[in-house]
């Protein structure tokens, strides 16, 4: 593919992140919410991620966060698939906290992220590098955030659980890709900012 037309399809996809996106701050910040898919897809191309898998690290939040303003989630895999491709939609699909199971039963939080782990076994290779790079922004924000702030627990309270459950969710995630057998040169960043935020949570 071309400069201009990785780019083109690119901004593209920024351009859809940012519609569906719009209005949505970071947790607990005044930062865009786009701040976040757009440090994903600054990771993955530092590893030399391919063009798919790049966007698919721009839309990763767009079907979970983004069912509002008169769109189903049937609706929005449906734009995703027509505008980007199906591999583009299965591999944010494989990495989308799913809120009801195949029965249709609501999931808990606690559900949801079993569920999450779970998933991440027949995830495709390019899901489990856009969710490492998710990860690893997430994470990094936090470690960021608590290394400024003469508070620390105003930024663990932004989250359900507090700072043993939120860095022990971070931990679950990367040895649960350890578990599958997903050893990408990924991996090692994921495993240092889990252990950082491990330690600060101590």
């Amino acid at each position: 593919m071309t400069v201009t037309g990785y780019s083109d399809v690119i901004n593209h996809a920024f351009a859809f992140a940012a519609k569906h996106h719009d209005r949505q701050v970071r947790k607990g910040t005044k930062l865009p919410y786009l701040t976040h898919p757009a440090n994903v897809a600054v990771i993955l191309t530092r590893y030399g991620r391919d063009n798919d898998t790049v966007i698919a690290g721009i839309l990763h939040d767009v079907i979970e966060d983004c069912v509002r303003d008169g769109y189903t989630r049937e609706m929005l895999e449906q734009r995703i698939g027509d505008k980007f491709g199906a591999k583009v939609l299965d591999t944010v699909l494989g990495i989308t906290y799913r809120r009801h199971d195949d029965d249709g039963v609501e999931l808990s939080s606690e559900e949801r992220k079993a569920d999450y782990l779970r998933r991440l076994g027949s995830a495709s290779e390019e899901a489990r590098w856009v969710c490492a790079a998710d990860k690893i922004h997430n994470a990094s924000s936090i470690i960021t955030d608590l290394r400024r702030t003469v508070d620390p627990e105003t930024v663990w309270g932004r989250f359900g659980g507090g700072k043993a459950a939120t860095a022990g969710w971070y931990r679950q995630v990367y040895e649960r890709l350890r578990e599958v057998g997903f050893d990408a040169p990924i991996m090692a960043e994921l495993g240092q900012v889990s252990s950082e935020l491990d330690a600060l949570a101590r």
